[in-house]
């Protein structure tokens, strides 16, 4: 007989320490996930919830996918492990390699294997660093991300997130690590005058003036910020940014760990404005979550460069270019493909991001809804005149959570802002049903 949910959540607090720990919270109000499919998660009690993040916005292909289940079946039968380090190679990684290449920007066609998004952004810190020694400028070290930009919690990739709530206990942050306001057009003010664009791309001008462009190494940013909210930059910001990184020669780093692989519509979120950067990194959707997998990609510049040193790259992960990883990979790849995935978050997103202006855009308490492709995102606001936030202690945004939990939507916020981005396969019945959801869970909590 299956254990009960009381069962298994006794032994969870026996046992786990979780992501975002707090022992008070996860014994309050917890899921025991058992099953998925397609876009729903079963909890060890029936319950049945639209998994509206896709995880952790990286199951994009949804949950049950058996084709990935053979493929690493598979892998693991023909070669489970083998080193990824310089003298030993396997098929899958060179593959994928080659794969990606096929698919990303035109002048990116070198990648390097990581276990995930963390790894990703601490792999291009130390690219950057190694690049810029090779070319004779070792103090060009400085990375500048920005406010509200999530790059993962490794020490370094914490002191590069701009969400602040991230810092506090874990201080001092890594050195030479500075944020600039986000593009943020819900917030940010630009000058009297100015395209807010361009205004906001100007204070990454500002802030390598300030530095002094001889110490500033890279420039790193997700193409639309996701678990800072889901904000969408304006159109003229990204290439006002590729002009910037150009004149002052700084690396535009581009973070598509959420963007990658088709959630906003293109296959990577800089074509939407017609920008290529000069390195990623990516990780979530390439697997669809069902193995641990990311990496950075370089473009043929820097390769070179790289490939000039005649030291060794002191820089290697145990699982690096695991072979199961990229056969899981190779197979999701085909599925996005195959099922066109950009097209797919097009059109849905338009779907979802129409449902939810229409149902909650004049609501009293709604500040913004705002989204691109599979990403959409809701703001709650205390005096939608003024912008004013509700205070912390009020905890708005948990308890839409939890009334959206009630109407069997399962989700994650940043604050008050609730944030959307379900499996690209989610139906459009599923759409609406979001969209009823959350409609209901905020007039619940705020008032119609």
């Amino acid at each position: 007989m299956p254990a009960s949910k009381a069962e298994l959540l006794a032994r969870d607090l026996s046992h786990l320490i979780h992501p975002l720990h707090n022992r008070q919270a996860h014994e309050q109000n917890s899921h025991i996930w058992v099953k998925g499919e397609g876009a729903v998660m079963t909890d060890a009690d029936g319950g049945e919830y639209i998994d509206g993040l896709s995880g952790l916005w990286n199951v994009v292909a949804g949950h049950g996918r058996k084709e990935l289940g053979a493929a690493a079946a598979s892998q693991m039968d023909t070669l489970g492990y083998c080193s990824g380090y310089a003298g030993s190679s396997n098929e899958p990684a060179i593959a994928l390699a080659e794969r990606i290449a096929g698919m990303t920007y035109p002048s990116i066609n070198r990648f390097f294997f990581t276990s995930g998004g963390g790894e990703s952004s601490e792999s291009n810190f130390k690219t950057a660093r190694y690049y810029w020694r090779l070319k004779g400028q070792p103090e060009k070290t400085k990375v500048i991300s920005l406010d509200w930009g999530y790059h993962g919690v490794t020490l370094a990739a914490m002191s590069a997130t701009g969400i602040k709530g991230y810092w506090p206990m874990f201080e001092p942050r890594v050195p030479g690590f500075l944020h600039i306001p986000s593009h943020y057009p819900y917030r940010y003010e630009a000058p009297a005058g100015e395209s807010p664009g361009v205004a906001a791309a100007n204070e990454l001008e500002k802030a390598i003036l300030r530095e002094g462009a001889d110490t500033v190494g890279m420039f790193l940013a997700e193409p639309v910020q996701g678990a800072g909210g889901v904000i969408v930059p304006p159109d003229d910001y990204w290439p006002r940014i590729r002009e910037i990184c150009t004149k002052y020669d700084v690396l535009m780093v581009a973070d598509e760990v959420i963007t990658g692989f088709g959630r906003t519509g293109k296959m990577f979120g800089l074509t939407h404005w017609g920008v290529e950067p000069d390195m990623i990194q990516y990780a979530k959707a390439i697997t669809s979550g069902y193995f641990p997998l990311g990496g950075i990609g370089v473009n043929d510049d820097v390769a070179a460069v790289l490939d000039s040193g005649d030291s060794v790259w002191m820089h290697a992960y145990t699982y690096s270019a695991h072979p199961v990883g990229c056969a899981v990979a190779l197979a999701n790849l085909d599925i996005i493909e195959k099922e066109d995935f950009p097209a797919q978050a097009a059109e849905k997103g338009t779907r979802l991001l129409d449902g939810l202006k229409n149902a909650l855009a004049d609501h009293k308490n709604v500040g913004d809804v705002r989204g691109l492709g599979m990403m959409c995102a809701v703001e709650i606001v205390k005096d939608k005149s003024t912008k004013e936030e509700f205070a912390p202690e009020e905890k708005i945004g948990a308890k839409i959570h939890q009334a959206a939990q009630q109407r069997g939507l399962f989700s994650r916020l940043r604050g008050d802002v609730y944030c959307l981005a379900p499996p690209i396969v989610t139906t459009d019945a599923q759409i609406d049903q979001i969209v009823d959801a959350l409609r209901g869970a905020v007039e619940e909590v705020t008032g119609g």
